[in-house]
């Protein structure tokens, strides 16, 4: 009641002042931004369709509550210069203007933006004076023109509508240039400058770093990283380890790219519950003491789940690929592989200072660290379970058994290559062993042979 009071109170006195007053509701309602760049042989254009809601700067004129569209002509002026500086575009890295604009006010329901040439076509028709259309409820439809040199250069492009609400304002791009395959893009006024084309060299080097960032971040990921450090003390018992982590999450870090994982809303918080149930295995593995022989062949299972977690970190981004897909993956993993060198060779400085302290000692610290690691990833697993109970048990179809099949037998054969390769191993190691001369010791009482200068023993 106190708020109420206080509420009435402020609006009564700012009708008395003539101060404006700024309830809620005047938070923009509609913050999707909708566009095509389209590339031919010696122009770009750019056709955009930006809510009325977002640009109240413009001050259109009104008769009531809609919009006077017989005099809005200078308002409209003013704001596709707006729009053309809030959607910049650059050609390999300089900035173009455009050479003619064309623009109108759009009725709400108007579908015309479900495809390029409707939405050229639509624009070119002026609106008719007598379309009546509410205040904050429709849409400014604009066609750019610029001119570019070649359309095989690299075209950006950056959002700046809107800006002031942060990434609540977004814009969709789908970017059509000439004689390649189309493309979608959704971008933020976080993202800066997107490129429509990338070189192959900017994907990679964009997802590198995707990758390193990743890593670094990846709270979860780091945990299981320094659990799979506690039992060893230098890198050489770690490489077979890592390696196998590696191969695994690759796997399905390409393979979910490439449409191959499970759909549904179910799978992504159960591959969080999986990350999180693999470090508190890992955990009480170190706790009763791991077989660090073997380590490697669990941590690659292990791997396979962490790459479904990758995956989806990286799902967002994949649209900045271009059409360098692949190359984009394989950098992303390589982003990831340079993360986890920087950060175990941290760890590994902090794990042996942290040994040194004398109650840390031994099996002790092992099992104190273990059981720290565990009791967090205790935590978050319980987290996410009850997360994935909110969303519900996943219904398989026909598809999803056709994915889970794949997916059972890749775990198979990598597992049955993993033993394989693991019993070979041990088996040439021990042919190995039995290769080596077994040197003879001479009877006590005679003196050990000497070579003579002809190489010859006595």
């Amino acid at each position: 009641m106190r708020l109420l009071r206080f509420s009435f109170l402020t609006a009564g006195l700012a009708l008395i002042l003539g101060v404006p007053v700024v309830f809620a509701h005047d938070q923009p309602l509609q913050t999707a931004v909708n566009s095509f760049v389209k590339i031919d042989q010696d122009q770009a254009h750019l056709v955009v369709r930006v809510p009325l809601d977002l640009l109240r700067g413009a001050a259109f004129p009104v008769k009531g509550n809609v919009y006077d569209i017989a005099n809005s002509k200078d308002a409209l002026d003013r704001a596709m210069a707006g729009i053309a500086q809030g959607v910049p575009i650059w050609e390999n890295g300089v900035l173009l203007h455009p050479r003619s604009a064309t623009g109108r006010l759009t009725l709400p329901g108007d579908r015309s933006f479900e495809s390029y040439e409707s939405a050229v076509k639509q624009i070119s028709e002026p609106t008719k004076a007598n379309v009546e259309i509410y205040y904050d409820q429709g849409y400014l439809d604009a066609d750019f023109v610029y001119p570019i040199h070649s359309p095989q250069s690299v075209f950006t492009i950056r959002t700046l509508v809107a800006a002031d609400l942060g990434d609540v304002s977004k814009m969709t791009v789908r970017f059509l240039p000439l004689n390649e395959p189309s493309r979608a893009f959704l971008i933020a006024p976080s993202n800066g400058r997107v490129s429509l084309s990338p070189r192959w060299y900017q994907a990679a080097a964009g997802f590198v770093v995707l990758g390193i960032g990743h890593i670094l971040s990846g709270m979860d990921h780091l945990l299981f990283l320094f659990c799979l450090l506690i039992p060893y003390r230098n890198f050489r018992g770690l490489i077979a380890v890592i390696t196998a982590f590696t191969i695994a999450h690759s796997i399905t870090l390409i393979g979910t790219a490439y449409g191959l994982a499970p759909a549904g809303h179910w799978f992504p918080p159960f591959v969080e519950t999986a990350i999180a149930m693999s470090i508190v295995y890992m955990a009480l593995e170190n706790i009763v003491g791991a077989d660090l022989r073997r380590r490697w062949i669990i941590t690659g299972l292990f791997g396979l789940v962490h790459g479904f977690g990758f995956s989806y970190a990286m799902k967002d981004s994949l649209q900045f690929a271009g059409s360098h897909l692949l190359l984009s993956l394989l950098a992303f993993n390589i982003g990831i592989e340079v993360g986890q060198l920087a950060v175990l060779t941290v760890m590994l400085a902090a794990l042996w200072l942290l040994l040194r302290v004398k109650a840390l000692q031994g099996r002790t610290g092992v099992v104190v660290l273990s059981a720290i690691v565990a009791h967090t990833a205790w935590h978050w697993m319980i987290d996410r379970a009850q997360a994935l109970r909110q969303v519900g048990l996943p219904t398989i179809d026909a598809d999803g058994l056709i994915i889970l099949a794949r997916w059972v037998f890749a775990i198979l054969v990598v597992v049955g290559g993993a033993r394989a390769f693991s019993k070979w191993r041990e088996k040439r190691g021990a042919d190995h062993h039995l290769a080596e001369p077994v040197p003879i010791a001479p009877p006590a009482n005679e003196p050990a042979a000497t070579m003579t200068s002809d190489g010859i023993a006595v």
